[in-house]
């Protein structure tokens, strides 16, 4: 009985202890200096190991917060995030780089990382082929990213990151109105007129220079009609007439001889 009794002595220590056959697996980065950490976190993510690049800059920033091993990590981290599929954690690891170091290097990449991490996660959402009703769309992640792309090309003009920034800036203005419209004629086609029109003048005011402005003026001049506001169906008609002279929706008629819905 006492042999008995040591040997469940022994194994409880070596499962208290973490030791031993049973214990936990040991850490292979014990003892690893930044550099080293820092290094086999950069391999984990050029070999597209995003966990576990994640899992090595976490531990290089725990044991190393201070220096240059550790800012950098801050970056890498974000981007392995944003690549392993985890966007909400890759945004927060970008906002907190910007609010830690607001006169980094680096600090226009993280800007640019922020805004593509938006504009991947909603380029399908936004597109025009989605079967998706275009009421359930959410354009939030179109304007955060819209909105970090502004900030990345107001405060770093001359960044290598900003012509491309730009670009997809007028892609998602462009999104972003036709998501507006989209909308709009989902309200015209159901008959809730008003709600046409307000949706589609929010889409003229916000994106004037968007080629979705011609299909909303549109249904501004057709929603006013089907309200009998005829001044401000006028007004509208007015609008689109001097932007768009040559528009293919006059070929429709906006004078009212069918009904709407039949002209979609």
């Amino acid at each position: 009985m006492r042999s008995v009794a040591v040997i469940v002595a022994l194994l409880t220590a070596a499962l208290l202890g973490g030791c031993g056959v049973f214990g936990e697996p040991k850490d292979e980065t014990a003892g690893m200096s930044a550099n080293a950490l820092y290094t086999t976190a950069k391999e984990a993510l050029n070999d597209g190991q995003y966990e576990s690049a994640v899992k090595y800059f976490e531990k290089l920033e725990a044991r190393y917060p201070y220096g240059r091993y550790a800012q950098q990590a801050q970056v890498e981290i974000a981007y392995a995030y944003w690549k392993s599929g985890e966007p909400a954690s890759a945004l927060a690891a970008c906002d907190r780089f910007i609010k830690l170091h607001p006169n980094h290097p680096n600090v226009d990449y993280m800007y640019y990382l922020k805004g593509l991490i938006g504009f991947n996660e909603d380029l399908g959402i936004l597109g025009h082929l989605s079967a998706q009703d275009p009421t359930e769309r959410d354009p939030k992640s179109a304007r955060e990213s819209f909105d970090a792309f502004k900030e990345l090309a107001t405060r770093f003009p001359d960044s290598k990151y900003t012509p491309d920034a730009v670009q997809r800036m007028q892609y998602l203005v462009n999104a972003l109105a036709s998501h507006e419209v989209h909308v709009a004629r989902y309200y015209m086609k159901r008959g809730a007129y008003l709600a046409a029109v307000n949706r589609a003048q929010y889409a003229v005011k916000t994106y004037q220079d968007s080629p979705a402005i011609e299909e909303a003026l549109f249904i501004m001049v057709r929603g006013y009609d089907a309200l009998a506001m005829p001044d401000l169906r006028s007004d509208a008609e007015r609008v689109m007439r001097k932007n768009f002279p040559e528009s293919e929706y006059y070929a429709r008629g906006l004078e009212r001889k069918t009904p709407w819905w039949k002209l979609w």
